[in-house]
Parts: structure tokens; C-alpha cells; sequence
């Protein structure tokens, strides 16, 4: 059996999570980095065992956990890394079960006020001109910024689904066992932020280098039609700009952010007052 720790990254897409992965990263005894394959093996695990499939009498409870836990142990097999940060947006809607196979993980969850996640896949999507993205499945989507952002914050798809998935975490049975790490104070103060976590995740600080982060996948954002969406910039810091979304589109999504006001949970929060986001609209 491993003697590795695991702690997971989820949230909303566009949030940090990447960057977030790529400060750990300069910690030699960490690993992290963008989206794992693991939560959708997970997910075929459980389906394959489950009630109404011709195995779910074949494998009992014991069993299950023994094969899940060999997912991860398989994975990271060849990963020398004492402490593994698994980044993914559907950890957060299978916390009782990862808290079943991990009792000491913690959830560090990356928001960002939802009407800039949506401006930030906007300019992904308008970066590639001559290209059909992965981001939307047929061309009723992708036709205007409304049926674009629509689609994205449908309860399945890539924002909905993250936004859905965190609210459950915050109100759940395991809330103490999550932080909310807004972007706006993570790419303001750096070291601020990440002593925190530390904190959180009951490691000793390390000395990073915010002047020095790295990380690119342009194999898998090719495969998406896009360019850049994993690619971090070298120095953490703010960059402020104007929005290129409507409106009335921004005004849409600019409320949600209920991180900035939970009452009666346990989540832990490591969040900008609206007042000092580092984007104006």
C-alpha cells in the first residue's frame, strides 16, 4: 500500500487551479499540476460495480475501496513525490467517498467571481477564430456570447457543473474540510495565500518563488481547439482588464459568488472583498 498523501484541487475552471498546481509543484516533495484522468476512472469504477450491472455482485465493499484506492496507487506509481495534489472539478461532488478512502485529505477548491470565468472562456473561445472548440458540442451553442455562456453554465456542462458541485461542498457533511481560495487573493498575495494552505493542509512552508512559475499543456489544449488555457505566466500577479461581455451578460453572473457571504459553514475561506477583485468590469 502507498504511503503517499493525497489531497485534491477542484473548484471552477478558470480559477487559479492551474496556477495554484504549478506554485505547489516548486515544493520537491509535492505534486500537482492540471486536470488527472483519475475522477473519470473513478466514476467508470463505480459504474462497472454498481447496482444493475452483471459485477455488483461480484464486488463486495471492501473490494471496491481496495480497487479505487489501486487506481491512485497505479497512477502515481512512477510519481516520487511524497504529497499529491489530484486536480479535478468532480472531486468536489465525491468528497464522502474520497473522505472513505482518505480520511486526512483536504479539499482546496479555486473560485473566481463566475462573470470572469465566463469573459476568460469567452477570449478563449474568440482567440481561435477559424476553429470549432471543444467547448461547445454543436453550432447553436457557439453562436452567440449569450448561447456560449448559456451553455457553459448549464448544470452538466463545464462552469454549471463546477458551480453546482461546490455548493454541495461547502454545505456537506465534510465542509471543514475545504478552503475557498479566491483567485483575485491568490494571484494578489501569493505568499499570503499559500502559508495558508500550508496551514490548512498541515505541511511545513515552503519558500516559493513567485517571480518563477511554469507550466504548459499545449498537447491536450490542441485536442480542445484552443491555445494557452493551461499555460501559466511566469510571475504571479494581478492583470487587470475591461470585460468583453456584454453587459447585461456580466451583470448576469457577476451575483453569484456566494463564497463572499456563508453563514452557518464550515468551509474555510481565503477570499477578496468584492471590493478588491483584481478586475474591474
Amino acid at each position: 500500500m502507498t504511503t503517499k498523501t493525497y489531497h485534491f484541487i477542484s473548484g471552477l475552471p478558470r480559477s487559479g487551479s492551474t496556477l495554484l498546481g504549478a506554485i505547489l509543484r516548486q515544493n520537491p516533495r509535492f505534486s500537482a499540476g492540471m486536470s488527472s484522468p483519475i475522477a473519470s476512472l473513478f466514476e467508470g469504477i463505480v459504474s462497472q460495480v454498481s447496482a444493475g450491472t452483471e459485477l455488483s455482485r461480484m464486488v463486495d465493499g471492501p473490494q471496491r475501496e481496495r480497487l479505487l484506492r489501486g487506481l491512485f496507487d497505479s497512477y502515481y506509481a512512477d510519481n516520487p513525490s511524497e504529497v499529491i495534489f489530484d486536480t479535478n472539478r468532480a472531486w468536489t461532488a465525491k468528497i464522502p467517498e474520497l473522505m472513505a478512502l482518505y480520511p486526512e485529505a483536504k479539499f482546496i477548491c479555486c473560485v473566481r467571481n463566475v462573470a470572469w470565468v465566463m469573459d476568460s472562456l469567452e477570449r478563449q473561445f474568440r482567440s481561435k477564430t477559424f476553429e470549432n472548440t471543444g467547448l461547445f458540442s454543436n453550432p447553436a451553442e457557439r453562436a452567440t456570447v449569450y448561447t456560449r455562456t448559456e451553455a457553459l453554465a448549464s448544470p452538466n456542462r463545464l462552469v454549471g457543473f463546477g458551480y453546482q458541485a461546490l455548493r454541495e461542498a461547502c454545505w456537506g457533511d465534510y465542509a471543514n474540510r475545504v478552503v475557498i481560495v479566491d483567485y483575485d487573493m491568490l494571484v494578489a498575495r501569493p505568499a499570503d495565500v499559500m502559508g495558508l494552505i500550508y496551514d490548512f493542509v498541515g505541511e511545513e512552508r515552503f519558500a516559493h518563488d513567485f517571480n518563477a512559475v511554469t507550466y504548459d499543456a499545449p498537447a491536450f489544449d490542441e485536442q480542445l481547439g484552443l491555445d494557452g488555457l493551461h499555460r501559466v505566466r511566469a510571475k504571479v500577479e494581478p492583470s487587470p482588464r475591461k470585460t468583453i461581455l456584454p453587459p447585461d451578460v456580466f451583470e448576469k453572473y457577476a451575483g453569484l459568488s456566494f463564497w463572499q457571504d456563508l453563514q452557518n459553514c464550515a468551509a474555510f475561506r481565503i477570499v477578496a472583498k468584492p471590493q478588491e477583485a483584481s478586475a474591474k468590469p
